[in-house]
């Protein structure tokens, strides 16, 4: 099997990336059921996070350039290309616009679109073994995977310039320092805290989730006023929801909310 997934309690998944799939992770027949299973636990309410690992040495290679090299020579490149892109790109938005809260818990290389995969997430916990690199422009391409939007919006766009134009690898303690992950830990904590973490985000409402993550994700590319009224047509529709019917009656009531599909704490 291309990768695994576990349930655990508070509605998160774990979903762990075979040796190979984390070496080459968009081959088709690696990346294709990857991403139909990522759909489906994005539209299955009761999890409510998923937290994505690699095995071995890699979080996510990226693409396959044993492939890449045949299809050079057969006149195919751009098929593959465009497919490789038109399966990832998607996968990413939906990631981005999901109620769903992503943890990406790297645990050795990202690179290439698998350093998108690791950006797309709502929270980066790294390994002390994992690297981030671009590795794009060795290979005499331009970046993909929503690196160029991703990256920025964590370090800047001179630092994403430096990390792409000098085709830099940065170690995990210099991701943290960068802003490109949020905690380094040690190999062996990498799965707890992540996945202490997937239920600590993912325990608000999925309306908060998910509205939040479109609004802050909007922020830096539209006018104020269009943010406003952005924050307005959501907060009007959350409004109506159970679950802010809830949050009120917990307020008043001086409690814990209980959302819909909320685990309950031990």
């Amino acid at each position: 099997m291309p990768f695994s997934v576990d349930r655990e309690e508070g509605g998160v998944a774990i979903v762990t990336l075979s040796p190979e799939t984390s070496r080459n992770t968009f081959n088709p027949a690696n990346f294709n059921p990857l991403v139909e299973a990522l759909e489906g636990l994005m539209d299955d309410p009761s999890c409510r996070s998923v937290v994505i690992t690699g095995s071995g040495g890699f979080f996510s290679a990226g693409g396959p350039i044993d492939e890449f090299a045949d299809a050079i020579d057969d006149g195919t490149i751009g098929q593959v290309t465009s497919e490789m892109t038109g399966t990832l790109h998607p996968l990413i938005l939906k990631i981005r616009g999901s109620e769903t809260i992503f943890i990406a818990a790297i645990n050795g290389a990202a690179a290439g679109g698998g350093l998108g995969l690791a950006l797309s997430a709502d929270y980066r916990v790294c390994s002390e073994k994992a690297k981030l690199a671009a590795a794009f422009f060795a290979l005499g391409l331009s970046p993909d995977g929503g690196t160029t939007w991703l990256l920025p919006r964590l370090v800047g766009v001179q630092e994403a310039k430096k990390f792409f134009f000098e085709n830099q690898v940065w170690s995990a303690g210099t991701s943290l320092e960068k802003g490109a992950v949020d905690e380094v830990v040690s190999h062996g904590e990498l799965i707890q805290r992540s996945v202490e973490i997937a239920k600590k985000w993912g325990r608000w409402s999925a309306n908060s989730r998910r509205s939040s993550k479109q609004l802050l994700d909007a922020s830096t590319s539209t006018f104020f006023e269009t943010q406003l009224e952005f924050e307005r047509a959501l907060m009007i529709a959350s409004s109506m929801t159970p679950d802010f019917a809830e949050g009120v009656s917990a307020f008043l009531e001086k409690r814990e909310p209980v959302f819909s599909e909320l685990y309950e704490e031990e």
